[in-house]
């Protein structure tokens, strides 16, 4: 703030008023792109990955009505979708030892190994199918990583996962 001669206070000048603002910007600039970079960071798991690609193989089987194979390459570490006229790749990030097998929806107690200390199922399908209608081949995903694993049930009429018993029920 100026005075004036005769000892008045004044307003702001104009170049106050742009110093200020320049200050506020800077200040925003600094913020956003600071919280960008922790946002952006923030990678994906190997099952939110799997759900991502879950729902683009059911939303393609939807828009172009027809079946959809989801399978796992783990020579290519990703998810492919093959609609048997064009196969879509799907890249998986995460740990090296990272393998993603799919199974029957019932479990087979000789297709069980004790690997490591971890129970592994050890005859996986080759893909599972997402129908025209919506629904999808009933099976499990197993998600190996990091030297421990487990399953995941898929529900079939919704393709989303099976509620466990306690989530049910209040």
């Amino acid at each position: 703030m100026t005075t004036s001669a005769t000892g008045e206070r004044g307003g702001f000048t104009l170049i106050e008023i742009l110093l200020a603002l320049a200050l506020i910007a800077l200040l925003g600039t600094i913020f956003i792109s600071g919280t960008n970079s922790l946002l952006a960071d923030k990678g994906t798991s190997p099952d939110g990955q799997f759900w991502k690609a879950c729902a683009q193989a059911r939303k393609q089987a939807l828009e172009e009505q027809r079946s959809v194979l989801l399978s796992f390459d783990p020579k290519a570490r990703g998810f492919v979708l093959n609609d048997g006229a064009q196969q879509k790749a799907l890249p998986v990030s995460g740990p090296d030892d990272l393998v993603i097998d799919f199974h029957p929806a019932q479990s087979d107690s000789s297709s069980s190994t004790l690997v490591g200390g971890t129970l592994v199922e050890t005859q996986p399908l080759a893909a599972v199918t997402f129908y025209d209608d919506g629904t999808c081949t009933p099976f499990r995903v197993q998600i190996r990583a990091n030297r421990g694993a487990h399953m995941l049930s898929i529900d079939p009429w919704t393709c989303a996962p099976v509620l466990a018993k306690s989530d049910a029920a209040p």
